[in-house]
């Protein structure tokens, strides 16, 4: 009897092992797998960031495009239409922006240079008291230390055009490809289908157009999130008294688009401007305010927003910005939770079909209303044994399909 309870201890510990190790196997493989499209990614990002910013310009222009489409606008005129017309609302935003300092241009200089003193006063007096002389020394070792590092400023500056540059290259390669996105776009699912088959295609249709619904609210929520930052920080600089309210508020509200660098960009010129029109007090509550409502925006409204639009906890969020930003700097901060979301309506499809096999119902998906959404096949244009289960009942329950072209 005793021989027998160790036999099967020993055969449970190895049935156990044997399991583990396999499972071990298989995540390393995972793993490998993941570093390898990392690496892949990191190679062609050149090519990789223009899509993705492409897609991402195109759901924010497709609304208007398929309303024109819809009322017999070619599909090259309504995209090169609503393209046009959103660099002309951006050039006339910047515009206002840019006239509207230059304004105030001298009023700002001359409060600059009335801080730039109150700052002097305030170190040369109590409680600091350095001193006329030790504030020369200071501003002699600064100077030295300039000119020490000429060269490496100039390196520095020639990196900086560089990369000024390869964005511009990018900016304009992500704007056509979004331009063709918006005309081309409704082909994509057929032209899927026709490559990959009948059954293949409606699996990856599907896939398609819930990664685009994902997209959309991406958008939708950082422009809402975005919104509310220029509108806080806007109604406190007017009521501090800070002139360029409006200015301060429209490039908070910009910057809200490019994380981290953006808030912290509009931030500071927020803080500036305070310093030199209103004084060292003006500027302390300008900070506190902006920082506050950053700090709410960051750590609590946007991981909210993000996990609520894009089905994503929002622990997820914020650890998908922080990896996205170490490996990719702005951009991967940027582009990080679309990225993440897509994978996570993959993982998620997936498991809705081994429920479906497994003889549980899997959920309807309904439909996005996108650009995708319009040339998802007919309920005739398929047999219903090809459709993966949720788009079987969505078809069958009367799910509306997306708008015409």
């Amino acid at each position: 009897m005793v021989n027998v309870r160790l036999g099967d201890r020993g055969s449970a510990i190895g049935r156990a092992v044997s399991h583990t190790s396999r499972w071990s196997l298989r995540l390393i493989l995972i793993a490998l797998g993941a570093a390898l499209i990392f690496w892949l990614g990191a190679q062609l990002w050149v090519i990789v960031l223009p899509v993705l910013l492409g897609l991402l310009i195109t759901t924010v222009l497709w609304p208007p495009a398929a309303f024109l489409r819809r009322h017999r606008w070619p599909p090259a005129l309504a995209a090169a239409a609503v393209l046009l017309t959103g660099l002309i609302v951006l050039g006339g935003v910047i515009t206002l922006v840019t006239v509207s300092i230059a304004g105030s241009f001298n009023e700002i200089a001359a409060g600059a240079s009335s801080g730039l003193e109150r700052i002097r006063e305030w170190l040369v007096g109590p409680p600091l008291n350095l001193g006329q002389s030790q504030l020369d020394d200071a501003l002699s070792s600064v100077t030295r230390q300039l000119q020490q590092s000429v060269s490496s400023i100039a390196s520095g500056v020639l990196t900086g055009v560089g990369a000024v540059t390869s964005g511009v290259v990018t900016g304009v390669l992500a704007l056509v490809l979004a331009f063709l996105f918006i005309k081309d776009g409704p082909h994509f699912l057929p032209w899927l289908r026709g490559i990959v088959g009948p059954t293949a295609g409606s699996h990856l249709s599907e896939v398609a157009v819930r990664i685009w619904r994902t997209l959309v609210g991406f958008i939708h929520t950082q422009a809402i999130v975005a919104m509310i930052d220029a509108v806080f920080i806007g109604v406190g600089l007017v009521i501090v008294g800070v002139p360029l309210a409006l200015p301060l508020a429209v490039i908070t509200f910009l910057g809200g688009f490019v994380p981290i660098v953006g808030a912290f960009v509009a931030g500071a010129l927020a803080v500036l401007v305070a310093l030199v029109s209103n004084g060292f007090t003006a500027a302390l509550i300008v900070l506190a305010i902006v920082v506050a409502v950053q700090q709410l925006e960051g750590n609590v409204l946007q991981p909210i927003l993000q996990s609520r639009s894009v089905q994503l906890h929002a622990a997820v969020v914020l650890l998908a910005v922080a990896a996205g930003g170490t490996l990719y700097g702005i951009a991967g901060a940027f582009l990080s939770v679309p990225i993440v979301a897509a994978a996570a309506v993959v993982l998620r499809y997936l498991s809705e079909q081994l429920d479906g096999r497994a003889g549980q119902p899997a959920p309807a998906s309904g439909s996005s209303g996108g650009l995708l959404d319009e040339d998802r096949p007919a309920p005739g244009e398929m047999g219903v044994s090809e459709q993966p289960a949720d788009v079987q009942e969505e078809r069958t329950g009367g799910a509306g399909s997306g708008a015409g072209t």
